[in-house]
């Protein structure tokens, strides 16, 4: 079966060029039975080698010499191993679900646009899936470039709309400074190494010095912080919502994001051999997940509040990476995937019965008007709130009980996290959702609830938020850490954490009970407000972010776009066409003036003969004496 591994990307891109070129000729229908039914296949033969895997039957397929260059070899192979399986189902699965969402969420483009924006979400998921199957750095680098790709042109699917083509440029643009760092690392491999194959580099680590692992893990890192949105290259993640809502769920829950904490854990015999590199995953991780958290606190865009809600998620993931507990990291990648594509397909239900108001604050009282949704939607927030037995309780809490074993300050500033985490989202729900509707009588005029295609996706993204976290149950909890088992083959490198039961049992009640303490001061206080109060103080600050872009417009934007005005005006203008242009100038006057020697007129002739008969006799009568001064002087 693994023979046939090279279908699971290959069916996507199939899908990508039908629909692509024939956008202009296919019905809707036939679009997106199309888009959707290549994804469907992937994920089932997805599932088949998952199992495959699960009895042994993993292994690397190595297809053709992508580059052969004297003794470096590097194959077009990928690896089908427990790894790659689990982050196969994840994009493949979730991925449909968003596919089926998108055929009634777009139903209003045009065909050809209808076609176009499939076509892109099919290149996302083969981009996405070529990421987590290379058996090499570089086949994972042609991936990684394709998700950047693909985010640019769906964030910037509204290409007719200026504010969303410059939020796909920052995304793009924000991804390329991380990328370098990413292929600098590869070149560093390429050079101590010789090879860029996961199986040759992590049994060879030995031959790479300390200062080789370090710099090659931090700029493997930095990689990793463009893509999942990390301080400080994570404000391109909140404007990525400019692009349609199912494409926002894409890139928030199956891929994209997820890309950098697959690279780590792929590399995690790099990283555990590095307690630099890995302290500063920690580190990152945490401030980026404290960060993010006190931002989502005051935004009142319904999709902005669940973009820094990524981010600060995607803090714990890294923090559970620079920890040594990957399995917890791949564990909240896996559950985040349920609950936050459940949340922005929520909130995309939303929009649409809303006629695409995002503003939480003209909402208000849709529990009535859309049952399905709201239900989801709670079952959501409750899962990312880390409430028990919800799945996002089983992945948050086996991070933070590592980061205790780690250091007992991460665990604080976790919870800390998760409080806000808990606030934040239940300001949101009881916002949108309980209270009187704010909004204007024609809007709760045509309140209704979605179609079949956008809720049953809903239905299914609920149910896996709520069971998803069972796949991974502690002992401490009476279960057998059964994806831990699963990865250890993969995961080799994994810190093995002693904490006592008891103790064990104390961090998850204490973290429990100060979520759910969040959760009710947040429904008691935005339950029943007839209108959200405008931020003042500290509260201004969060809700502008912590004026962080314009930080980075003032040091970074203006100073550049200065520079460049600079080379463009004073360099290239006045410097470079200037000499170029002077001298044809000079070439064009010149000639001017020697055409009037040919000027046609007899007596303009007559006194050029008389002046070199002249100068001509003069030379004569001297003896020679200018003509030997001129030879003497050249």
């Amino acid at each position: 079966m693994n023979q046939l591994a090279y279908l699971v990307p290959l069916l996507p891109l199939i899908g990508f060029l039908i629909n692509g070129l024939g956008r202009k000729s296919l019905s809707k229908s036939a679009i997106g039975w199309i888009g959707c039914g290549t994804v469907l296949i992937s994920f089932i033969i997805s599932l088949v080698l998952f199992f495959d895997v699960k009895n042994g039957g993993g292994a690397v397929v190595s297809y053709f010499n992508f580059i052969e260059a004297g003794k470096l070899v590097i194959p077009f192979a990928f690896q089908i191993d427990q790894l790659s399986a689990v982050f196969l189902l994840i994009i493949t699965g979730v991925g449909l679900l968003i596919h089926v969402y998108s055929t009634a969420y777009m139903q209003e483009e045009e065909p050809q646009h209808f076609g176009r924006y499939f076509a892109y979400l099919n290149l996302f998921i083969f981009s996405m899936l070529l990421l987590v199957m290379g058996a090499n750095y570089v086949i994972m680098f042609i991936g990684w470039e394709g998700v950047g790709l693909c985010s640019y042109l769906l964030i910037g699917f509204w290409f007719k709309n200026d504010n969303y083509n410059y939020a796909a440029r920052k995304a793009f643009i924000m991804n390329r400074i991380g990328d370098l760092g990413f292929l600098l690392a590869i070149f560093w491999l390429i050079a101590k190494l010789g090879t860029v194959s996961f199986g040759e580099v992590f049994a060879n680590v030995s031959g790479l010095s300390a200062v080789d692992l370090t710099a090659i893990t931090i700029l493997l890192f930095i990689g990793a912080m463009g893509k999942s949105a990390q301080i400080p290259l994570y404000t391109w993640l909140p404007d990525a919502m400019a692009g349609p809502t199912p494409v926002s769920a894409l890139i928030h829950a199956a891929t994209m994001v997820t890309a950098g904490i697959y690279m780590i854990a792929r590399s995690n015999v790099l990283y555990s051999a590095s307690e630099v590199a890995q302290n500063l995953v920690a580190v990152i991780g945490l401030a980026t997940a404290l960060f993010a958290a006190t931002i989502a606190i005051k935004q009142n865009d319904i999709k902005k509040v669940l973009a820094y809600s990524t981010v600060s998620q995607l803090g714990y993931m890294f923090l559970g990476l620079g920890v040594g507990a990957y399995t917890g990291a791949v564990f909240h990648v896996m559950t985040h995937a349920f609950f936050k594509a459940l949340l922005f397909l929520g909130a995309g239900s939303v929009i649409h019965a809303m006629h695409h108001e995002q503003d939480i604050r003209k909402m208000g009282g849709l529990k009535k008007y859309l049952p399905v949704t709201h239900a989801t939607f709670l079952i959501g927030c409750i899962a990312i709130s880390g409430i028990p037995p919800f799945s996002g309780f089983f992945s948050k809490d086996e991070i933070l009980a590592a980061a205790y074993d780690k250091n007992p300050v991460y665990w604080g500033l976790g919870v800390a996290g998760a409080a806000m985490t808990a606030f934040y989202m239940f300001r949101l729900y009881a916002t949108t959702f309980l209270g009187s509707f704010r909004g204007t009588n024609d809007q709760e005029h045509h309140l209704h609830e979605s179609p079949k295609a956008m809720t049953w996706p809903l239905l299914i993204l609920a149910i896996l938020s709520v069971v998803g976290g069972f796949v991974n149950v502690p002992e401490v909890l009476g279960g057998h850490s059964s994806l831990h088992t699963f990865l250890a083959p993969v995961l080799t490198t994994e810190i093995t954490h002693e904490t006592i039961h008891s103790t064990e049992y104390m961090l998850m009640g204490i973290s429990v009970a100060i979520a759910a303490i969040a959760i009710i001061f947040a429904i008691g206080k935005y339950s029943k407000k007839p209108q959200l109060e405008d931020a003042e103080g500290f509260g201004k600050v969060l809700e502008n972010k912590w004026y962080v872009d314009e930080l980075y417009d003032a040091i970074i934007v203006k100073p550049l776009g200065n520079l460049s005005a600079f080379f463009k005006n004073v360099v290239e203008k006045s410097g470079i066409d200037g000499a170029v242009n002077g001298v044809g100038k000079l070439v064009n006057y010149s000639s001017r003036q020697l055409r009037l020697l040919q000027n046609g007129q007899v007596g303009s002739y007559i006194l050029f003969m008389v002046l070199a008969i002249i100068v001509i006799v003069l030379i004569w009568v001297n003896d020679g004496y200018i003509y030997r001064f001129i030879v003497k002087l050249f």
